[in-house]
């Protein structure tokens, strides 16, 4: 990583220093205005900046907003004339990296270039390192969607994961509750260990206690924890007391804490298991992750089937998000394998009582998701992409809540 985005409107400064660089086995980008120097400055951006201050039209100080906008750990190293100091100084508050006086001797100038860079360097390794992390994150890795309610079920899971708590994981049905449940196993310390599920509604108390003997060490899941009937609660009591090592994890369908759900469930047991609560939330709350689940489930359907995954369109994507989805996920997935082997209608005009306006807002935003998709979070190629001048894209980005970063794919 020896890259420098060199910016200044003056040529004869703008070779001289760039020679400069050449010489020290640098590699030079240079650009005459902060407007060309834009299309250079990414997330993915591996060098640093140093720009002039005054330049005509958009400056330095323009630069450096635009840079921390993108990235806030991107060096920017300002050029001041000899009258501009207090500017440079003001830059600095501003969150640039140093800044020099023209003309400045190459040594000098080498130097801070350099240290901007082993900065630089130091934040891209830690990012390299969080991203391989984040690949041998089971919840990274299983629990898809970007949305703030997506990243915050998975903080919620890495924490019980590192607990060896009983958790409590609710959701409305076809939300994955036991999903959840073995991603925080996978994500537990007894990872290596049994993974066992039964259906609370109609076990026995030899089925309960069969469970945890097969569940030796590991994790029990039961689903619809609710369901199971008082002598079936008793033995699973029973078996929390005897000590065998058994980490669970219920699941429910149900609200823990309604009158109905107390008036049928052991008092004992229930406090004995909700000691961590982890709630799913619905796909009619995190509309904006549908498109990135149903691709999802596209591609898994495709290879199940064996055969090549379909284009998604703009208008399949408005329909889905258009949905209630009181299914949530398994419906979601039931309609990517309808829509692989061609028995959806999901191109089909669906009734809404949503107004124009925010049926526009949602295909104009997953529009913008699936162009950063392709682009792998580059903001310029997917603003070129969709023919929208850079400013009004990212002025839609941020009417949407939406951030280029988020998109990227770790290589």
């Amino acid at each position: 990583m020896k890259k420098v985005l060199l910016v200044d409107d003056d040529a004869s400064v703008r070779d001289a220093l760039g020679q400069t660089l050449e010489l020290a086995d640098l590699t030079p980008i240079l650009a005459r205005s902060v407007i060309e120097a834009k299309d250079h400055i990414g997330t993915d951006f591996d060098g640093i900046v140093v720009s002039d201050v005054r330049m005509p039209g958009k400056d330095g100080f323009d630069l450096l907003a635009h840079a921390q906008k993108i990235d806030k750990t991107l060096p920017v190293i300002l050029l001041t004339g000899e009258g501009d100091i207090p500017m440079a100084v003001r830059g600095m508050e501003a969150g640039a990296f140093d800044f020099l006086e023209k003309p400045c001797a190459p040594t000098e100038f080498l130097a801070v270039v350099q240290r901007a860079l082993k900065t630089r360097g130091l934040v891209q390794e830690n990012r390299r390192l969080k991203q391989e992390l984040q690949r041998g994150d089971a919840a990274a890795r299983l629990l898809h969607g970007q949305s703030d309610l997506a990243t915050e079920l998975r903080q919620n899971v890495r924490k019980a994961g590192q607990s060896a708590a009983e958790v409590m994981v609710l959701g409305a049905p076809g939300s994955g509750t036991a999903k959840v449940a073995e991603v925080i196993h996978m994500l537990s310390g007894a990872a290596n260990r049994p993974f066992v599920k039964l259906a609370a509604a109609g076990a026995s108390p030899d089925d309960i206690v069969a469970a945890f003997e097969k569940a030796h060490g590991g994790t029990l899941y039961l689903d619809d924890v609710f369901s199971l009937a008082p002598a079936a609660q008793l033995a699973c009591l029973d078996q929390l007391d005897a000590g065998h090592g058994v980490r669970v994890i219920a699941g429910s369908y149900m609200d823990p804490d309604s009158d109905e759900t107390k008036s049928r469930f052991s008092p004992d047991l229930f406090y004995r298991l909700d000691v961590m609560r982890i709630r799913i939330p619905a796909l009619k709350e995190r509309t904006e992750d549908i498109p990135i689940l149903f691709r999802h489930y596209v591609d898994q359907a495709a290879e199940q089937a064996n055969l090549p995954a379909p284009i998604v369109s703009q208008h399949t994507i408005a329909n889905l998000m258009a949905r209630e989805w009181p299914g949530n996920a398994r419906a979601l997935m039931n309609a990517a394998m309808r829509f692989v082997l061609g028995q959806g209608e999901l191109d089909q005009a669906t009734d809404t009582d949503l107004g124009l306006a925010e049926q526009m807002a949602r295909v104009e935003r997953s529009i913008i998701m699936t162009a950063l998709e392709r682009n792998n979070g580059n903001a310029t190629l997917s603003a070129r992409a969709l023919q929208v001048p850079r400013k009004t894209f990212y002025d839609k980005l941020a009417r949407h809540g939406l951030k280029p970063e988020d998109f990227r794919r770790s290589s």
